[in-house]
């Protein structure tokens, strides 16, 4: 009998423990599903201003600073977006994040872009200093120098005016000491035909 009491005792605990370690677990589990602290929310962090290549270019030179001056580091495409950083004082120059150069940054011509959000004053790099132009030793190179004279031209010289001369016309007068030639042949014929007769004559 006493037995059986004892028995009867053990169960009722164990029963007892059950149900007390169940309830435990529906509480827990009631628990665990309200939150007794602020959950955060996650939001997206703003993308920024943006500097977006105009569709009318073909392609815009990057430089490293806002100045022609300053070399091309690389090119944008039409369309492309890249993100704006700051604008010079005057506006003209557009400051860009441009991976890959020194300082992550570059800069744009800002009639090149258009721009989406406002952008600060940044403050420009320094001017580059220019690159020095070799000078040459004007001693060394008037070593060089071969001075060619002037060639003269060969002058024209007209020469002195042709005179010929002229000389006067002598008037041949018939009755005068000469007698013509052809009035001296016929005598000499005559003279020949007597001196040819008279020949004759004696021969025979």
């Amino acid at each position: 009998m006493r037995k059986t009491f004892f028995l009867m005792i053990e169960i009722t605990g164990v029963i007892g423990s059950l149900f007390l370690i169940r309830g435990n677990g529906v509480k827990a589990g009631a628990l665990a599903q309200i939150p007794t602290v602020s959950i955060p929310t996650v939001t997206s962090s703003p993308i920024g201003a943006l500097a977006i290549v105009r569709m009318d270019q073909d392609q815009i030179n990057v430089r490293a600073g806002p100045n022609t001056d300053f070399p091309v580091v690389g090119v944008l495409i039409a369309g492309q977006k890249v993100p704006a950083l700051g604008r010079s004082v005057g506006g003209d120059w557009v400051q860009i994040a441009y991976p890959g150069v020194p300082g992550g940054v570059a800069w744009v011509y800002s009639p090149l872009v258009e721009i989406q959000g406002s952008l600060p004053i940044v403050e420009p790099p320094p001017t580059p200093t220019p690159h020095i132009t070799p000078t040459i030793d004007p001693t060394l190179a008037a070593q060089f120098i071969v001075e060619v004279p002037p060639t003269r031209l060969p002058t024209y010289t007209a020469p002195p005016p042709l005179v010929i001369p002229t000389l006067p016309s002598v008037a041949r007068d018939i009755s005068g000491e000469r007698a013509p030639m052809g009035l001296v042949i016929i005598g000499m014929a005559v003279i020949g035909l007597f001196g040819t007769i008279i020949s004759y004559l004696r021969g025979r």
